[in-house]
């Protein structure tokens, strides 16, 4: 059997269940202190003790105490080797959650540095971003996108919180086994879709394995439990060939003079099963289940050990990948190559330097790798270009309007399964593209401007058409035209990547501004025409800017531009302004007026009115406008009020406002009556009365009855029950006269424990 240092299984360190907590804390502060250069342990010891009290009365669903959560989260973060900050926020970052302990506490107890953090990973704690599309409602899907957004949010204000949320996934996903079957399936899922692929994409494999292997664990039971097994059947045979040419290779490496490392990696089983899948083969077919790493120091001493490695073994054509010269979008660095073993069987090996067996790793974690400078502060480290793909992230989220697109694009480029094409520009520099890219997408991705004016492409010096499927090591020059129209909306379908159709989809939003504005300007004049509107009265700049306002655009033109595409409708715009316009031309009448021509007896009665049925002494060309306090209908008594600047309002003689008016005020009542005393035309008019009766089972249901009965739509209704059992039930509804509403409320009086019925009068 090969020695246990050998083997690598490229995920961190299991961490036993059951332990106390006193022993986890130990485990913690030891391994903190392996990498840590100076012993001040304070800030952890004090998120320890806090955490510890916070959570001291609950429980895990294993029935462990709740803090050995915490304490396994900061253990994988200990493990990735982060800073003090980072690994105190991880033992605190379910007490904001679950605890009665504030960001404010934290942030007073801590610094503001770990209280973002744990704040951070507070807000992300409700994410439960399954991703099955089938079952959910648009509005559903709307959520999960939104939810997307915040999380790509925090990343961006601190990757630290994706890290602290990772290991805590990692550490859910370890439990899972205490779950429910459908909880398991559901966080599995999730994991797979979401977790995973990020932290594939910051570079941080050790995470990423463990996280697939379990994710299949739990999805796939009966596929990982078949691999699991098989995989074993021939272990101890595959483990003797290993160690038989990691024996050879380390004898050739030293006798080439190259200092380095050499050890057996046992694949994960997520890899093979993506491997079957995708290859469509079985396991017996897939013959480096195993493969061998060599670590050496320099980039120098990587192709030096190459050529040796190639002397010993014949390389498998088309099977090596310089992934040294050009690394992987999450920066990973390394020389891999396929090659025919001792016993014809192929088998994969990987070299690289120490730096870049780090950085595969830990991915983007190994940025917080403590460097302390004498004066105990970090030393910032240059690792921006890792954030790349993260602020591609944001960009698109910032251009897609629409969420579900936002969606659908993230998962596309998020595709466990996907693969990567590199290729190059006529000057050598490497692209790395997606799988499935063309043309198009390479132009866009040089810049912008040569993507909008391309005309063509020629790949490796021939002439291709704009769909062709760029193949790795392709060398690409793209034929541009300064008399080019721009790009042409087929592309859209064609394009592979998400960031080549936000700046096609960009050029069309800026580039159209200009038709859409005119097309705007004429639907806005047609609408106005067809309503005999006069459009002079509206263009008015004060109107056109609290449009601009409630619309949220910049200037007059991005409103007309947005009627142009159909984000806006054009009766939309009218009716506001239309509204806007009805106002200001009612102030305009004085209150001097009014009473002018009330006193004024010349002037001829003229109806004015909902339904022309109010004749209003003396007065023309008013607003009438019916109260909501007392809702007269025709029959009652009634009397108008000049209001001030709104014209005239129509109140019952018996109204309270109106009886309790104040004597100043009384100089502004005015005679009013009704042309008929029922309406014609079969205008309607709301009234309200309330109704006083002995709470009992069925009563709402008897009187809305009655109501239904005499064609009577309701409106609204409020009911109330005293704690002496009196209910009280206001009721508005529509009728067309004092006598209909006389009719009905004879009848309602008639219906059982119904005590009294009053008309409100304000």
């Amino acid at each position: 059997m090969m020695a246990e240092d050998k083997f690598d299984d490229g995920k961190i360190e299991e961490i036993k269940e059951h332990q106390t907590p006193e022993k986890l804390y130990q485990d913690l502060i030891e391994r903190v202190q392996k990498y840590h250069p100076s012993d001040d342990i304070t800030l952890i010891e004090k998120a320890y003790h806090t955490a510890a009290e916070a959570h001291k009365q609950q429980l895990r669903k294993s029935g462990e105490p709740y803090i050995i959560h915490p304490l396994c989260v900061a253990i994988i973060l200990a493990d990735l080797e982060l800073d003090k900050e980072t690994i105190a926020a991880g033992l605190l970052h379910d007490v904001v959650e679950d605890t009665i302990l504030t960001k404010e506490e934290i942030e007073r107890d801590f610094g503001a540095d770990v209280a973002l953090l744990v704040d951070g990973v507070t807000k992300l704690q409700s994410l439960q971003l399954s991703t099955d599309y089938k079952d959910k409602t648009p509005d559903q899907l709307e959520m999960q996108a939104e939810n997307l957004r915040k999380m790509f949010l925090a990343m961006a204000k601190d990757i630290r919180v994706i890290l602290i949320k990772l290991a805590d996934r990692l550490h859910n996903m370890r439990t899972l086994n205490y779950m429910p079957p459908e909880k398991q399936h559901r966080i599995a899922q999730e994991t797979l879709d979401i977790y995973s692929p990020i932290a594939g994409r910051l570079g941080i494999s050790k995470i990423k394995v463990e996280l697939d292997d379990l994710s299949l664990r739990y999805l796939k039971p009966d596929v990982y439990y078949d691999l699991v097994e098989k995989v074993s059947e021939r272990k101890s045979e595959r483990e003797q060939y290993v160690e038989d040419i990691v024996k050879d290779v380390k004898q050739h490496i030293e006798a080439a003079g190259i200092k380095g490392e050499v050890n057996g990696r046992v694949k994960h089983f997520f890899s093979i099963y993506k491997k079957m899948r995708n290859q469509g083969k079985t396991l017996d077919q897939i013959y480096d289940l195993f493969a061998v790493r060599i670590i050496v120091d320099t980039v120098k001493d990587c192709y030096a050990a190459l050529g040796v490695i190639h002397e010993m073994y014949k390389p498998i054509p088309g099977r090596f990948k310089d992934y040294i010269a050009m690394p992987k979008p999450n920066m990973y660095q390394s020389l891999h190559t396929t090659l025919i073993g001792p016993t014809g069987q192929p088998f994969e090996i990987q070299i690289r330097t120490y730096d870049m067996h780090r950085a595969a790793e830990y991915g983007i974690a190994a940025h917080w790798k403590y460097k302390e400078a004498s004066d105990g502060k970090k030393v910032e480290t240059q690792e921006e270009e890792k954030l790349v793909w993260l602020r591609q992230i944001l960009e698109w989220q910032r251009d897609m309007s629409d969420n579900q697109e936002f969606m659908n694009l993230l998962k596309s480029d998020l595709n466990l399964f996907s693969e990567d094409v590199y290729c190059f520009t006529p000057q050598g520099e490497v692209k790395n593209l997606p799988a499935g890219s063309t043309p198009i997408d390479f132009a866009y991705s040089v810049h912008s401007a040569v993507g909008n004016k391309m005309i063509g492409a020629k790949v490796n010096g021939k002439l291709v058409p704009i769909d062709y499927r760029i193949q790795n090591g392709d060398r690409i020059e793209v034929l541009t035209s300064q008399n080019s129209r721009g790009p042409s909306r087929d592309w859209l379908s064609i394009a592979k990547s998400t960031s080549t159709k936000n700046k096609i989809n960009q050029w069309f939003r800026n580039e159209l501004k200009e038709e859409n504005v005119a097309r705007g300007k004429e639907l806005l004049t047609a609408y106005c025409k067809a309503k005999g509107i006069e459009i002079s009265d509206l263009s008015k700049s004060e109107y056109m800017d609290i449009i601009i306002r409630k619309y949220g655009f910049h200037d007059w033109d991005a409103v007309l531009a947005a009627v142009g595409h159909g984000g806006l409708k054009e009766g939309q715009i009218i009716n506001k302004m239309e509204e806007l316009y009805e106002k200001e031309h009612k102030k305009n009448i004085t209150d001097e007026e009014v009473l002018a021509a009330v006193a004024d007896t010349s002037v001829t009665p003229k109806i004015s009115g909902k339904g022309n049925a109010i004749i209003v002494k003396g007065v023309h060309d008013v607003a009438v406008r019916f109260s909501k306090c007392c809702n007269p209908v025709p029959g009652d008594d009634i009397v108008g009020f000049v209001t001030r600047g709104r014209g005239v309002s129509i109140h019952r003689s018996d109204c309270v406002n109106v009886i309790k008016m104040a004597q100043e005020d009384r100089s502004r009542l005015i005679d009013a009556r009704w042309e008929n005393e029922s309406a014609e035309g079969g205008e309607k008019y709301t009234a309200d009365i309330k109704i006083f009766a002995n709470d009992r089972n069925g009563l709402l249901a008897d009187i809305s009855r009655s109501l239904a009965e005499n064609n009577i739509d309701i409106q609204a209704m409020n009911t109330r029950t005293s704690k002496q059992g009196l209910a009280t039930l206001e009721i508005s509804f529509e009728v067309s006269s004092r006598e209909e509403l006389k009719t009905l409320i004879d009848k309602l009086r008639m219906i059982d424990s119904v005590i009294d019925i009053e008309r409100a009068t304000g």
